[in-house]
């Protein structure tokens, strides 16, 4: 148990989605995006259960040894949990079934249950069932001796029946995947024309029961799905298979340890029967007023409204585009020329992923260049970036990727990459052993026209996914700067070679110096710290919870040192206890993006320093993966860092506030003053700097007297 009061990190995480919901119930918010809040909160509690309440779990089987810092056991945190995400869940579908859907509705996009179809699209949906969804579909018999296999997270639908001699029976068909799950009905005054009224898969093959069934009557039913353990690691060990090794989990997760059991619909017999054969508790029975699983919805109807007219009522279901912003560069110049002009920050997504992409393409395509190395984490399925990289690999330049394979839920397409790199003739390494290479990081070395060896180095926040890109808030480095270049050299080789670790002037690196480095600099702005002048520590960050650091933190608080921290995710440091943490103010900002950054000021008695860095401050990111914080040298851009630090202080549309009770509360605006967004002030930002940039200077005319003139 901490000597110093913090809270649960998995409460914590509960209060994040209940934030998250928050934004779901702003009626200032266009109906699309607060669907979009819901399906966040709702993905969030599957990742939720399949990793963190897994472990709980897992750790309670083995007799509740352990606690954590609060002095919960495992068993306890479990009711806890329990107990909150049925308050949220409650409200998420409060939400949903009373605001949302009904508005939608309103405006035209139709989520139609069985009970509101007409005569006529009953009709068309018996025969879609007939012509595309029967042939697909399996049904399976429950029973004692043969309890289905269920996958995980794949939506089921359940039945109670009754056979000739009045026996019950039990039966499930798995919803199939490889087709659309929201089937659009005909317009009521054109049945062959097509409207944005749509009906689940699910609700078809409950409706049409029947016909899976024949000789039987159907008491009842209902739909489900089962969450199941996605925390087991993979057997390190196996350097020489390390592939299959991995491979072997994924197909193992959809049959590994039910953790929960999701229901839609009410049927006692058949959640019993389900309840048995998962062997789950009622405490792990989740039953919900609503559809379950809504993921898809959002783009689909986002889709709907793309050819509406701006201004239309329909087009005011969304928020107004801000499209990403391209900075104009010096025409005709290639991108080392004008990375050789100077550091650059990018911010995405107000900036165009496009520059980072460029860097890479024309690192594949440029003859002088003759290595690239990168670490790749979390890419798309049609990733730009690796394309690159397999075109530079084939143009014979030596690339040499480290590619993450245990990047959680993206293992799949990381060894499908992996694969294709290699085959281009790249040099892959799969990551370290017993590590995680989370470290955003890309190395281009290039022959300049003189002969000499220059290099180019990008560093990010954020993954190498022009996916993300667009609604993940990050920001990253280009430099030349030869100490941060050479030192990112040794970074590479310590990744794929058999290099000691060194140490680094600039760079720190997890788990070997990050976290010792932290701590030093917490430290600095203790000692440097005084009355007349204290410390200042600034930091946006997505979660907190290492104990090390937030002892350091509420020493440096004890010590004067003003502490802002803006976290979006867990914290389990408290603020504003008398003694221990009244210097600090935590606060937690959402939005339309995902705030995905972490930038962290110290104030180094007036000659600040400004870090970012790949890494949160949890014992995960700082023990047990490679990560990477670099400074922002250029004072210039360690300027610009600061503002935009200091803009997400100054939010109040979207802002919550810490309390000493570690319950989150809205901020308000200033009295008389409209609230002020961070990510719209950040936006306007970027867009005054593409408009400066380009901008056709001025020319002054000079009038002079000539001769003969009066």
């Amino acid at each position: 148990m901490a000597e110093y009061p913090v809270s649960n990190r998995e409460l914590s995480w509960i209060e994040f989605n209940a934030r998250v919901l928050e934004e779901a119930f702003r009626k200032d918010t266009p109906l699309l995006e607060r669907l979009k809040f819901l399906d966040i909160v709702s993905t969030n509690f599957n990742e939720f259960f399949m990793v963190r309440v897994a472990g709980l779990k897992a750790a309670s089987k083995l007799g509740d040894l352990t606690t954590d810092p609060t002095g919960m056991t495992p068993r306890k945190i479990l009711e806890e949990v329990s107990t909150s995400v049925r308050e949220i869940l409650g409200r998420h579908y409060a939400c949903l079934t009373a605001e949302v859907l009904p508005g939608l509705a309103d405006a035209g996009l139709e989520i139609v249950a069985p009970g509101q179809w007409t005569a006529t699209e009953r009709y068309y949906l018996e025969k879609y069932f007939s012509e595309y969804v029967f042939p697909l579909v399996t049904p399976l018999r429950i029973e004692k001796d043969a309890f289905p296999s269920m996958g995980n997270l794949r939506l089921h639908c359940g039945f109670e029946l009754q056979d000739e001699g009045g026996g019950t029976l039990y039966a499930i068909v798995q919803v199939p995947q490889n087709m659309g799950r929201f089937i659009r009905l005909p317009r009521k005054d054109d049945p062959d024309g097509a409207g944005s009224r749509f009906a689940l898969v699910e609700d078809i093959i409950t409706a049409c029961a029947t016909k899976l069934f024949p000789g039987h009557r159907l008491r009842s039913s209902l739909v489900f799905r089962v969450t199941r353990d996605a925390d087991s690691g993979v057997d390190e060990a196996r350097q020489d298979d390390f592939l299959t090794a991995m491979e072997e989990i994924l197909s193992g997760r959809q049959n590994s340890t039910p953790v929960r059991l999701s229901v839609a619909g009410r049927s006692r017999g058949l959640v019993a029967q389900l309840q048995a054969g998962l062997e789950l508790g009622e405490s792990d029975t989740y039953r919900v007023d609503g559809p379950l699983d809504l993921s898809g919805l959002h783009e689909l109807l986002r889709l709907e409204l793309q050819n509406e007219a701006k201004g239309s009522p329909r087009a005011r279901l969304v928020d107004s585009p801000w499209t990403p912003i391209t900075l104009p560069g010096v025409e005709g110049a290639s991108i080392w020329e004008e990375l050789e002009a100077g550091d650059r920050l990018v911010h995405l997504p107000y900036e165009s992923f496009e520059v980072i992409q460029r860097f890479l393409d024309e690192a594949a395509d440029d003859p002088d260049v003759l290595a690239i190395k990168m670490t790749l984490y979390r890419t798309s399925g049609e990733s730009p970036i690796v394309k690159a990289l397999i075109r530079a690999a084939r143009n014979r330049k030596q690339v040499a990727v480290v590619v993450e394979l245990k990047a959680r839920f993206d293992e799949e397409r990381n060894i499908g990459w992996a694969a294709t790199l290699e085959q281009a003739g790249a040099i892959v390494t799969y990551g370290v052993a017993r590590l995680k290479v989370h470290a955003k990081a890309a190395l281009v070395i290039r022959r300049a026209r003189d002969g000499s060896i220059r290099k180019y180095l990008h560093l990010s926040t954020g993954n190498y996914n022009e996916k993300t890109a667009g609604i993940y808030s990050d920001l990253s480095l280009f430099t030349t700067n030869e100490e941060l270049c050479g030192e990112a050299s040794a970074f590479f080789n310590m990744l794929t070679g058999y290099s000691t670790i060194q140490p680094l002037t600039h760079l720190a690196v997890a788990p070997f110096d990050l976290k010792k480095r932290l701590l030093s600099l917490i430290d600095r702005e203790i000692q440097r710290s005084s009355p007349e002048s204290p410390g200042t520590i600034t930091a946006k960050l997505n979660a907190l919870s290492d104990p090390d650091i937030v002892s350091a933190l509420y020493e440096a608080s004890k010590a004067g040192v003003s502490i802002r921290l803006n976290v979006r995710g867990v914290c389990t440091l408290l603020p504003g206890i008398p003694g221990l943490s009244e210097t600090m103010e935590v606060r937690s900002v959402l939005g339309r993006y995902l705030e995905h950054a972490r930038i962290f000021r110290f104030g180094n008695g007036g000659n600040e320093e400004v870090y970012l860095a790949s890494a949160d401050w949890l014992p995960r990111n700082l023990e047990k993966r490679i990560e990477l914080m670099f400074p922002i040298l250029d004072e210039g851009l360690r300027k610009v860092c600061g503002r935009i630090l200091d803009c997400y202080f100054q939010e109040s549309a979207h802002a919550y506030r810490l309390l000493p009770t570690g319950r989150w509360e809205a901020v308000p605006p200033e009295p008389g003053s409209r609230p002020k967004g961070a990510q719209e002030q950040l936006y306007r930002r970027v867009k005054r700097l593409a408009e400066a940039a380009e901008a056709v200077p001025e020319q002054l005319v000079v009038r002079r007297r000539f001769k003969g003139s009066r």
